[in-house]
């Protein structure tokens, strides 16, 4: 009779149970967007004005947009090792191009991807995510990393052949091509060269064919990873796993080279683009290339860029063409990846967000290029919709950093906040963004009112020796390892014109950026 009793009672305790997980609610999926060296030459964003970008508009009227969202360090490798591991540089001492996976404390922490994977979410990416893919974050992975295309001639990769000189003997195939994708091979470019176009990595390439009429018939590497993204979404959408999902998709343009089909091109006349808006002689108060000993890549890339062409305006309005080319490309794969979910079942339970790992300066300041603590460089996009919490066409002007981003997607899907794989790893540094989401106005969020930049000074990994910006809502304060220093008041000098690091009206203001800058490094 016990038994049967106990048999009864367990019985009970499992379908409570049961009933329990059951009521629970069910977990948001996340798609994460990623895009390179974009900037905020976005519609809606304050950018460029003749920026083309619909589709993100279109996202950024049902979601939250951070217009003032800032990187942890302006270039490739260790913006993305630190912001998908949710730990600033000055903490891992991750500044450089090493592989994240080798420094102990990143390799130690979860990344978003392995502690969504660790709990429950089947985790699913393509193109450029870390800098250094890594296989055990992901249960699949489509495609790694493509900067194509390129062009080929015969022996090596080549610069775009209109890219005019200096520009294209300078800066090689990635930082000195731009120009339209179209049919180049059996044309006579004028310097006894054949050439093609092709795509790949340092595994290999593949050539990228066109028809008779000149019409690209092979995919470009970001196609092939919007094509996937589709696909999945749309398999996704069909079958329910049981699991909620993750997706990321790394996008690689408007990174260099900035060559995308003729269309996107075609978008912007040069006769009827507009330049930046660029102050003469705004270098001449600031300090990057002088705390770099004149080696300066971005002040390099400017004057060979400028050099290569009749004046200035034509060099600049030719590249800038070309970087809002690319936006646009880029702008039309988010659309149809949004497209699918709005059109599915998927559309009232998927958080959807869009960044870039950091901006790119073209041409303020003399500089063409990121790494830099301006705000060309530091500035990214960041949209996020979340169904239920985020207000639709909302955006804030507050400061944040892509460090929330972690924090934010463990807090709006519920999961755990130690990100540790063991006691070598570090817990996260940045602040959930989620009452932001629920009312951009508010006062009580518990982060910081600046965003910290870093760039880090070559083969010096001492975090008191590297270079700093800190950004609030009125304010940028910049100091670099040499102690040169520059202020910039935002409200009345957006640009960032003029540096007030040496008015002595602003001598408090900088004894107290100093002492925050020194207090951020010791936290």
């Amino acid at each position: 009779m016990n038994a049967i009793k106990n048999l009864f009672l367990s019985m009970a305790v499992v379908s409570a149970l049961v009933a329990t997980l059951s009521a629970q609610p069910e977990k948001p999926n996340v798609i994460l967007i990623i895009c390179d060296d974009l900037n905020t030459d976005l519609q809606g964003y304050g950018g460029h004005p003749q920026a083309q970008t619909p589709n993100v508009q279109k996202l950024m009227d049902s979601g939250i947009s951070f217009k003032s969202a800032h990187c942890t360090i302006p270039i490739c490798a260790p913006s993305r090792g630190s912001f998908l591991t949710g730990i600033y540089p000055h903490n891992s001492r991750y500044y450089d191009f090493s592989k994240w996976h080798d420094n102990e404390m990143l390799d130690n922490t979860r990344s978003i991807f392995g502690h969504f994977k660790a709990n429950g979410y089947h985790v699913m990416g393509t193109g450029k995510l870390f800098h250094h893919h890594l296989p055990r974050e992901f249960n699949e992975f489509e495609n790694e990393a493509d900067y194509g295309p390129h062009a080929w001639d015969g022996t090596d990769r080549v610069p775009h052949p209109a890219v005019p000189e200096p520009m294209r003997s300078d800066f090689g195939w990635v930082d000195g091509g731009f120009g339209p994708l179209v049919d180049i091979e059996g044309k006579d470019f004028g310097d006894g060269e054949s050439y093609e176009w092709r795509t790949g990595n340092w595994k290999g390439s593949r050539k990228l064919h066109f028809d008779e009429d000149g019409n690209r018939v092979d995919p470009t590497a970001d196609e092939l990873n919007g094509q996937w993204a589709v696909r999945r979404l749309k398999e996704l959408a069909k079958g329910d796993t049981g699991k909620p999902f993750l997706m990321a998709v790394g996008f690689l343009r408007p990174h260099t080279p900035l060559t995308v089909d003729q269309r996107f091109f075609d978008q912007f006349p040069l006769e009827k683009l507009g330049l930046p808006v660029i102050l003469d002689g705004d270098v001449e108060d600031t300090f990057l290339t002088q705390s770099r000993g004149g080696n300066d890549r971005g002040r390099d890339m400017y004057n060979s860029l400028v050099a290569s062409f009749d004046s200035r305006e034509e060099a600049l309005k030719t590249y800038v063409q070309a970087y809002l080319a690319c936006v646009a490309s880029v702008d039309e794969l988010i659309g149809q990846m949004v497209d699918v979910v709005d059109s599915s079942s998927l559309k009232d339970k998927t958080i959807i967000v869009v960044t870039s790992d950091h901006g790119w300066g073209n041409g303020q300041k003399d500089y063409l290029y990121k790494n830099a603590l301006w705000e060309e460089s530091t500035r990214v996009p960041l949209i996020i919709r979340a169904p239920g919490v985020a207000r639709p066409a909302s955006a804030t002007d507050h400061p944040v950093s892509l460090v929330d981003l972690y924090p934010t997607l463990i807090d709006l899907c519920d999961l755990p906040t130690d990100t540790l794989r063991s006691e070598r790893g570090h817990g996260l540094d940045g602040f959930s963004l989620k009452p932001f989401m629920e009312d951009p106005c508010t006062k009580d969020w518990e982060g910081p009112d600046a965003a910290l930049t870093a760039i880090h000074r070559w083969e010096n990994f001492d975090p008191a020796e590297q270079s700093y910006s800190l950004r609030n809502e009125d304010w940028r304060y910049i100091r670099y390892h040499t102690g040169d220093e520059e202020l910039y008041n935002k409200v009345e000098d957006p640009y960032e014109w003029k540096n007030l690091a040496g008015d002595p009206d602003q001598k408090e203001r900088i004894k107290a950026f100093r002492k925050q800058l020194k207090a951020r490094l010791a936290s």
